[in-house]
């Protein structure tokens, strides 16, 4: 059997394991500072999850080792921490480059004509398809300054869970749909704004794209840099807040608060 059909059966080839020292390694990170032992635990296993579920594989010269597959599928699992892996459901490729990769795509301009565009892009999702990460990039995630690569296309996935990227995913019991879009419009507009004056705003700019690159953007955010994300926009923190089924904040000042007595 050729080797090209062997891999299109899936033959020949096994999910990368967990690499131990990767994993510590990534546990280091700020972004996971003040995880308790159990959810340490749940994160390893829904770790080890996607490794067994998701395909990865290298472009552009990138070779993916057990090391960088686990050290995607530790940033991966923080966010559905509590919400569980169900949440990752329907696709199966992670597709990672050595570093930014060029995207060709179309844009329509105010008039209604199509133009071809090329962009250097750092991180790209697809709905019920693959998703394609710098590993540079993802390198360069987890040191609590506000961006993961990781965190913001996962997002995008679980955006598109009831469709298409809009800045909505599917919320749950509870939250209520109108309170979502007022307070994340709010936000949004106001942001935008700002962008668009030119102000020097503590949250990247690239979040005023759109509503699902701000919905992306602010969940890195969330997780990485929640102070920030609570300083500028409490009401869009609360509904992240009920939407993750958790609160980075209030683990992260508890965990440098306890390093500090320390």
């Amino acid at each position: 059997m050729s080797g090209l059909f062997a891999r299109l059966l899936g033959l020949g080839s096994s999910p990368p394991l967990l690499d131990e020292e990767a994993w510590h390694a990534a546990m280091q990170r700020p972004l996971f500072d003040g995880l308790s032992p159990e959810e340490t635990a749940r994160l390893r296993e829904l770790a080890n999850r996607l490794l067994a579920d998701k395909s990865f594989s290298g472009a552009g010269g990138a070779e993916v080792d057990a090391g960088m597959a686990t050290v995607i599928a530790a940033y991966a699992a923080l966010p559905v921490l509590n919400l569980g892996y169900d949440w990752y459901a329907g696709w199966v490729e992670i597709v990672v480059y050595p570093g930014e990769f060029i995207h060709d795509g179309e844009e329509t301009d105010e008039a209604g004509v199509v133009h071809p565009v090329r962009h250097e892009r750092s991180g790209e999702s697809w709905e019920g398809g693959p998703m394609v990460l710098s590993w540079q990039d993802v390198d360069g995630s987890g040191l609590g300054e506000g961006y993961n690569v990781v965190i913001h296309e996962f997002a995008h996935k679980l955006d598109m869970k009831n469709g298409y990227a809009n800045g909505r995913p599917p919320l749950h019991s509870g939250m209520k749909p109108e309170e979502w879009a007022h307070d994340f419009q709010t936000a949004y507009d106001d942001f935008s704004d700002r962008v668009e004056r030119g102000e020097d705003t503590a949250i990247d700019p690239y979040a005023a794209e759109s509503p699902a690159e701000f919905f992306a953007v602010l969940s890195e955010y969330f997780f990485e840099a929640p102070a920030v994300l609570h300083q500028a926009y409490p009401a869009v923190y609360r509904q992240l807040q009920r939407f993750y089924l958790q609160d980075p904040l209030a683990r992260l000042q508890k965990a440098a608060a306890a390093s500090h007595h320390g």
